[in-house]
């Protein structure tokens, strides 16, 4: 029997930068119905945010009767396959008939649809590009509109302003035109990130804080914020060392660096990006098919890996320059330079899924060992956790 293919999560990103939807997918030809019940099925799906839609594939076997409930938005293909085009046809109509939303997937070869005929329409920024003047903007008055394939800032910028209500997060992957130089803040966070990760004394970390006061300020901010939820709010460095302890606090500055100094009501969604993939690496590393590297790599390490791994696209530095900054084990500077031993590996076939290379990234994880629900497992919960994380508004 083949193994149960794995699924892919993406979350959307509205025009604010924060996350707002899910994007819910497959390798082409790989659909999987008993793991797409699994995700339904996951009582962690309990812990995202209620109005937030997750769009997935649409299957005449799926019960939408499930955990997550009205939130479920099927997305019917503009061509589905002869065999299923009257079970599709007959299916759309009992959902529009329970008056439950529905999606289509726009495809460049057809005729796209008058507004208002399907509750959202998921439209790759390539195609979207190639339509006459102010088409999005008339189909936007009563359909709601999810650009995809979003590989470029540029492409992100044209779809908020054509009225796309979410977008995918490709584009987060490449360096932004207007980010020329690295930021002096984020340089003298690198200084930090290598006292911390050479375990400095306290006097030397405060000394860093005392001289760049945006630095203290953004981590206040972060460690109060509801990924963390202390009882009591952290007012200053020496408190935050106290009541989270050096381990937890180096988590706290290697994400510090995505976040804004400038900017006290949206984090750059790098900084989610990188908190989702940090967890995400540390929950798939223990499960990976190398037994040795398992066995030797600490949460910390894995979670270090991940998080670092968007230094370059933030700092607009070469990587091998950042980690020639950085006191990093061999081990993480390997998979960091280079994508190498299995941590490298783990961390390629995340990257391809971030870049919606989806046979690439199903092909990796089942050579590393890691079947379609331990994957799907630590998105929900790698997921859950980044979103909580951002500034108290």
């Amino acid at each position: 029997m083949a193994s149960p293919e794995p699924v892919f999560i993406s979350p959307l990103l509205g025009a604010d930068g924060a996350w707002s939807g899910y994007h819910v997918e497959f390798a082409p030809g790989e659909f999987d119905g008993k793991t797409l019940e699994q995700l339904y099925e996951a009582p962690l799906l309990d812990e995202f945010d209620h109005r937030a839609p997750w769009f997935v594939p649409v299957t005449e076997e799926a019960n939408y009767e499930n955990r997550l409930g009205d939130r479920v938005i099927p997305v019917f293909p503009a061509t589905p396959p002869t065999r299923e085009r009257e079970s599709l046809k007959a299916l759309e109509a009992h959902l529009r008939l329970a008056t439950r939303p529905v999606a289509l997937a726009a495809a460049p070869d057809q005729k796209l649809p008058g507004t208002g005929c399907w509750n959202y329409l998921l439209i790759a920024s390539s195609h979207a590009r190639s339509l006459p003047p102010f088409t999005l903007l008339g189909l936007s008055s009563r359909t709601k509109l999810v650009c995809t394939e979003v590989h470029t800032h540029n492409d992100r910028e044209w779809g908020v302003a054509n009225a796309c209500d979410l977008s995918t997060g490709e584009f987060l992957q490449t360096r932004s035109p207007a980010n020329t130089k690295a930021d002096i803040t984020r340089i003298k966070l690198l200084k930090l990130l290598a006292l911390i990760v050479d375990d400095a004394d306290t006097e030397a970390l405060d000394a860093i804080f005392r001289e760049e006061q945006k630095l203290s300020y953004s981590l206040l901010r972060l460690v109060n914020s509801a990924a963390l939820s202390p009882r009591t709010p952290i007012s200053s460095f020496s408190q935050a060392i106290n009541l989270l302890g050096r381990r937890q606090l180096q988590r706290w500055l290697q994400l510090l660096v995505y976040s804004d100094p400038n900017d006290g009501q949206h984090p750059n969604p790098l900084l989610q990006k990188a908190a989702s993939r940090g967890r995400l690496l540390e929950l798939l590393a223990p499960h990976l098919a190398d037994a040795s590297t398992a066995e030797h790599c600490t949460g910390d390490i894995t979670f270090m890996i991940g998080t670092f791994s968007l230094l370059d696209v933030l700092l607009n530095v070469a990587m091998p320059s950042i980690l020639s900054q950085l006191p990093l084990p061999a081990i993480a500077q390997r998979a960091l330079a280079e994508h190498g031993g299995a941590l490298g590996e783990l961390l390629d076939a995340i990257a391809a899924a971030d870049r919606r290379e989806l046979k690439v990234a199903s092909s990796r994880l089942k050579a590393l060992g890691i079947d379609a629900k331990t994957y799907l497992d630590a998105q929900l919960e790698a997921f859950s956790w980044a979103s909580k994380i951002h500034p108290p508004g």
